[in-house]
């Protein structure tokens, strides 16, 4: 099925979603986006009989079962989800279908999400797409590995959240080449006063400057994951106390910040100190153990013949 089938044209334009989304008279059977059937046509009930209530409780722990989602969980999480009919569930099964998410990767989401079960695609989920294919302008084959990554894309504020989000990170130089992917949407996730404004005043804070700050996160996204308190700034003492390092090294490396501080970092520096050697950030990480070795025999062979 061709893309523009599953996705209106007016969804890949440069303006936000329309209006009737939100109109309280909207009528969804006008719009087949992304092959989206009417939730009437998910009843499997007749209008004019009252089904069981026990019979209808029994099909949703069945069906989140099939789903892999743990029904105990989620309706403890989402207590709307005992008054809901099952169409709903349904309804947002079939959207995430429609983006490309497969039924067994759909479990984890909903079972990790439960509040999304009883959600209204329309209202809630379509303008979060709206948003990354338009405003993030992420291809539209590659929205559901964004999600996939990061599934609470999916029940975040467009407004208050993601939008905030998206403008900091283009400030600090998320644009052009370095444009956020469907590998860095995550970061949209992050609070900008409580998480990423923080973790950009610690490392100016180390003496870098703006632009430096810029080059290194656009050059490893990953910093502006990683908590100051338990990864940054641990790992900056060590590299400066420890390592005796240079910070003008880690703007040439900023890397070294991902990497584990007691399953790499250490015992890599460790084992330079007991043959003493040195090597550049990048060497002593990056490279993998066998590779290591090899290259600590080459020094040694090195240092053996210079001293002859």
């Amino acid at each position: 099925m061709a893309i523009i089938e599953l996705y209106p044209k007016f969804l890949f334009s440069q303006n936000p979603i329309p209006k009737p989304f939100l109109n309280p008279n909207f009528n969804p059977k006008s719009y087949q986006i992304f092959n989206f059937k009417p939730i009437s046509q998910f009843s499997h009930q007749s209008t004019t009989t009252t089904p069981n209530r026990g019979l209808i409780f029994r099909e949703k722990v069945l069906y989140l079962e099939k789903l892999k989602v743990n029904p105990e969980k989620a309706f403890k999480q989402n207590p709307n989800l005992r008054s809901c009919p099952l169409r709903t569930l349904k309804s947002v099964e079939q959207c995430l279908s429609s983006i490309g998410i497969h039924r067994s990767q759909m479990g984890r989401i909903l079972d990790m999400l439960p509040e999304l079960l009883t959600c209204e695609p329309y209202s809630d989920i379509y303008p979060l797409l709206d948003f990354l294919l338009n405003e993030v302008e992420i291809p539209y084959h590659d929205v559901h590995k964004s999600i996939l990554r990061c599934p609470r894309l999916l029940v975040s504020s467009v407004e208050n959240r993601l939008r905030p989000a998206l403008c900091f990170l283009r400030e600090l130089g998320f644009v052009g080449p370095h444009s956020l992917t469907c590998q860095t949407t995550l970061l949209l996730v992050s609070s900008v006063e409580d998480t990423l404004l923080p973790k950009v005043e610690f490392l100016m804070g180390l003496g870098f400057t703006r632009v430096e700050v810029s080059n290194m996160v656009v050059r490893s996204p990953g910093l502006l994951t990683f908590s100051v308190d338990k990864n940054l700034a641990p790992k900056f003492e060590f590299f400066l106390k420890e390592m005796n390092g240079d910070v003008a090294e880690l703007k040439r490396f900023p890397q070294y910040f991902s990497f584990s501080l007691e399953g790499r970092i250490k015992p890599r520096h460790a084992m330079l100190v007991r043959l003493g050697l040195s090597l550049s950030l990048q060497e002593m990480l990056q490279i993998s153990d066998g590779d290591l070795i090899r290259l600590l025999e080459l020094r040694l062979k090195g240092l053996e013949v210079g001293q002859r």
